[in-house]
């Protein structure tokens, strides 16, 4: 048994110490597409030489769209569900026969999407013969309380238990009622999706001729987020438009780029009390904003049979002398100490690290925001924003104490304890403004920042630079800024979404074509690669012109430097002797005898020539000092400066220094 308590605690306890970033999520998520299937969600825009036109009507643009979502959460989340529901179609069909929800069309039941439906949906999207025989629109459209009745109904039969159920509800008409009877039985069935914890996504396009309008119906319908609801810190999603062909990016690129801020649920890394002060509490939650991506390895797959299976995992401790399954209840955590492995109980263990007390956020006190440096923000930030679940009145102090951080430019430092068995943490408190692009959407909500404070393990020093470094010039600022200004990106604003981990996108481009019996392929997309033939166009003679300029100011710099330093000159040539006379001989000039720090001429001191060899500083010392030191303790003096510099080092080191 001594061998299964080999694992020792502090491994165990820093592994446990982590904060478990990825368990939120594990929760399922169940996301329902409701694509309008209408005359003018069909129409497609006028045809176009330009490449960069749109060429889908918007109907097809949501279907790519679902179908690009699908292809990607069947990789990254496994275990989610997605369905796609078309209304306002000729046809009816709900899968099992059922007709009661007229001209409502279920393309995709709601479950974990298999290779199958990947493929059908594919198909359906190439096909545009097939795409033209299921796309027929019904000549007075679809209810709109039909269809969020219908979604209810899916929901609960097809995920009753999920914790996350989104309807992403696609529609260019914004009054898709014809009487006030049927807004407030639109209003009624969203009513119903909201009891049973489903919200409602809208993704509303304005047309050419015509923009929507909110206001007129959807703002009764699909309610905002509030601050207390888990999803508050994402902004509601703009109208996206249908644009004229060769204008801007496609309707596509809108579609995607607006569902995929909303195809992942935020969920809160965790919910805690925020004690401002004694007996003073409000509920927060923190949530991971930014986040490097990874490969997802969220199953094994077996590939030695027939048929492709998931792996069912399970993990057993064995008894290196007699290989017996050691059961959990006999396990001991230990700490080694002295060669000794002392064993603690499970209670033991867990007082000890609950000693800290229960997980919290509390306020030791106030700071100025200056009194935190950039580079103090050594691990990952959490971003906070109140929650009424379980102090009423959070969301209104939380506010004052957020504007009054501002107002004030200070920041405050919390002792955080992130959880239970958690080693507690000095964390600074950072207010963060609200932030809109220029069409008034919300980039960043305003919040507070957790930033972890670091160790004086964890900041690095740098070294110390003996000489002072080459700086620029005024003239090549100048013709390095002629460089920049050439290779502007568009807006001068870098857009991350534009440029896709190229490592991520092969591994799943990988999986995928495995998945759905595709052929593997040779190269991967790499969008980061800069576009060197664009580049020599538009500043090649800047960068060869750059190039000249900057060689030639780093010689004249460096001899400058150099005779600063005090290198001496190069030596003049003398006079050639003339013939039958002998050359001049040469006068030897004598060392001046080297001085200690304090001007005698007794040399340096041991401790000094120990301090200048510990820096690094030895080989500045010039050759008389050197002999000078080694003189003094009978040493030799012949040989090179290298030679001299080797032998007081060894004379250092038999003196243990």
């Amino acid at each position: 048994m001594a061998d299964a308590h080999d694992r020792r605690w502090g491994e165990e306890e820093e592994e446990e110490e982590e904060l478990d970033e990825t368990s939120y999520k594990s929760i399922k998520d169940a996301v329902l597409f409701a694509i309008d299937v209408s005359p003018t969600m069909l129409e497609r825009p006028p045809a176009s030489e330009d490449k960069k036109a749109d060429r889908d009507s918007p109907t097809s643009a949501a279907l790519k769209c679902a179908y690009q979502l699908m292809q990607q959460r069947i990789i990254s989340n496994p275990t989610d569900m997605m369905g796609i529901l078309l209304f306002g179609t000729e046809k009816t069909d709900l899968k099992d026969g059922d007709s009661t929800f007229q001209n409502c069309y279920l393309l995709s039941d709601l479950d974990v999407p298999s290779a199958q439906d990947v493929k059908r949906l594919r198909d359906l999207v190439e096909d545009e013969e097939e795409a033209e025989k299921l796309l027929k629109p019904n000549k007075d459209g679809a209810s709109i309380a039909t269809v969020l009745f219908c979604a209810n109904q899916i929901f609960t039969t097809k995920a009753p238990n999920f914790s996350s159920r989104r309807l992403f509800l696609v529609t260019d008409n914004d009054y898709p009622v014809k009487a006030k009877q049927d807004k407030d039985a639109a209003v009624t069935r969203a009513r119903d999706l909201y009891d049973l914890d489903c919200t409602i996504d809208l993704f509303p396009i304005s047309r050419r001729d015509h923009s929507f309008d909110r206001t007129r119906f959807y703002d009764d319908l699909v309610y905002p987020t509030s601050p207390s609801d888990p999803d508050a810190p994402v902004a509601i999603p703009s109208t996206t438009k249908v644009t004229k062909s060769g204008e801007g990016i496609s309707l596509l690129r809108q579609l995607l780029s607006s569902i995929n801020s909303k195809a992942a649920a935020r969920r809160a890394l965790f919910s805690l009390p925020l004690e401002l002060g004694p007996g003073l509490k409000i509920g927060v939650k923190g949530y991971l904003l930014l986040k490097r991506q990874v490969h997802a390895k969220s199953c094994y797959v077996w590939v030695g049979g027939e048929k492709t299976q998931i792996v069912q995992q399970s993990t057993s401790h064995m008894a290196d002398d007699t290989a017996r399954v050691v059961e959990k209840t006999e396990l001991r955590k230990a700490y080694e100490f002295g060669g000794d492995a002392i064993t603690f109980l499970p209670d033991e263990v867990t007082r000890i690290r609950q000693c800290f007390g229960d997980p919290v956020i509390r306020i030791i006190g106030f700071k100025p925001i200056s009194s935190v440096p950039i580079w103090a923000n050594t691990n990952k930030a959490t971003f906070i924003y109140p929650s009424e679940a379980d102090f009423i009145g959070s969301t209104r102090v939380f506010s004052a104490l957020q504007q009054k951080l501002i107002k004030s430019q200070k920041m405050g430092l919390v002792w955080f304890i992130a959880r239970r068995n958690a080693s507690p943490t000095l964390c600074a408190l950072l207010p963060s403004e609200e932030k809109t692009d220029e069409d008034g959407e919300q980039q960043m909500p305003p919040g507070l920042w957790l930033i972890p404070l670091p160790y004086a393990d964890d900041i690095r020093l740098f070294p110390e630079q003996p000489d002072a470094p080459l700086k620029t010039t005024d003239a090549l600022t100048d013709k390095m800024r002629i460089i920049m200004e050439q290779l502007q990106l568009p807006g001068g604003v870098y857009d991350p979404s534009k440029y896709p981990n190229p490592d991520l996108q092969w591994f799943y481009r990988i999986l995928q074509a495995m998945a759905l019996d595709e052929d593997i392929p040779d190269t991967p997309v790499d969008k980061t690669v800069p576009r060197f033939k664009q580049i020599d166009k538009r500043c090649g003679e800047y960068i060869e012109d750059y190039g000249r300029a900057f060689e030639e100011t780093y010689v004249q710099l460096s001899r400058g430097s150099l005779a600063v330093r005090g290198k001496p000159a190069a030596k003049r040539r003398t006079a050639e002797p003339e013939d039958g006379e002998k050359p001049a001989a040469k006068r030897v000039k004598a060392e001046p005898k080297a001085k200690n720090e304090d001007g005698n001429n007794d040399g340096l001191t041991d401790q000094q020539m120990a301090v200048s060899n510990d820096k690094g500083q030895i080989s500045k010392q010039t050759v008389a000092v050197l002999k000078a030191y080694l003189s003094q303790r009978g040493q030799a003096t012949a040989g090179k400066k290298a030679d001299l510099i080797e032998r007081v080092q060894e004379y250092l080191q038999s003196k243990g220094m």
